[in-house]
């Protein structure tokens, strides 16, 4: 089934966000200059960077776009695990300069590089020549993603095409996948409210009817209702969800670039600014009661 229906809800299209866009500082492709250069073309207000286990991204973003009036909001991607299931975690409006948050990233980031060195040594034992090396090169300075391992296998001609790495050795069933060492979701949203943000559970259509329960229970703010892979069906249950237990709906294009092929859902799949306000107001009304208590 395929969406119909993009934005959130019926208000003006004016003051449109793209809350989850990745940058070249995780496994996105293009800079955070060129994405809000797109953020600008594509006539949105209001966008968040939303890298995996970085946030390095967003003073560069946030300062160039000033010069357009757009907003960007502090985001983080952030991977947990429940029940064998890996859940994504958006965190927005984050002090990105809080101590307990960096100290997570860092961790974050060196477990991806331990991951990267053992998916290469599966990779080497099934006859493939690629070393770190290669991978820091195509990774530079930004976090290590499978991703980076396709490309470092693709320039040094082990594979046809990037797909064909996924394919046949990075994917989640396939000889050279490696798990990921991840934290309980709760930990996860703990680390993003401490950082002062909320957090929204990523693409919730991937996940079963039971842990969208667990995780509800376990203190989520909301979830992504609009997303790529999300149905039409899907985009309304979400929507109805959040709207039945007062829970913050949120949404973007889940943007990366490059070889993922998805610049056709840039600018696309939107929420509307009254939606930023419910978190905005959300955020307030926490503050104060902090504050109270």
């Amino acid at each position: 089934m395929k969406n119909s229906k993009k934005c959130l809800n019926n208000d003006t299209m004016s003051g449109k966000a793209d809350l989850h866009i990745h940058t070249n500082c995780s496994d996105g492709f293009f800079s955070p200059v060129q994405i809000v250069n797109k953020a600008l073309r594509h006539n949105l207000s209001i966008i968040s960077i939303t890298d995996h286990d970085s946030v390095s991204a967003v003073p560069e973003a946030t300062e160039y776009a000033q010069r357009f009036g757009i907003e960007v909001i502090p985001g983080v991607e952030i991977s947990s695990d429940i029940a064998d299931a890996e859940v994504h975690i958006l965190g927005y409006f984050i002090d990105i300069n809080d101590d307990e948050l960096n100290r997570y990233l860092k961790f974050s980031r060196d477990e991806r590089f331990h991951r990267a060195e053992r998916i290469i040594r599966k990779l080497n034992n099934l006859g493939l020549k690629i070393t770190i090396e290669d991978v820091l090169k195509c990774s530079g300075n930004s976090s290590i993603c499978r991703p980076h391992i396709a490309e470092a296998l693709l320039k040094n001609e082990q594979v046809s095409s990037y797909y064909d790495a996924f394919n046949k050795y990075l994917g989640n069933h396939a000889p050279a996948y490696e798990k990921k060492v991840h934290i309980s979701p709760g930990s996860a949203f703990k680390i993003i409210r401490d950082a002062g943000g909320i957090a929204i559970i990523a693409h919730p259509g991937n996940l079963s009817e039971n842990l969208i329960k667990d995780l509800m229970y376990a203190g989520a703010d909301g979830f992504e209702v609009i997303h790529p892979s999300h149905n039409d069906q899907q985009t309304k249950y979400y929507k109805w969800l959040c709207n039945a237990y007062f829970l913050l709906p949120s949404g973007g294009s889940d943007y990366h670039g490059g070889k993922k092929n998805d610049d056709n859902n840039f600018g696309k799949y939107t929420i509307t600014k009254s939606a930023i306000e419910n978190m905005r107001n959300q955020l307030s009304k926490k503050n104060k009661n902090s504050v109270a208590v």
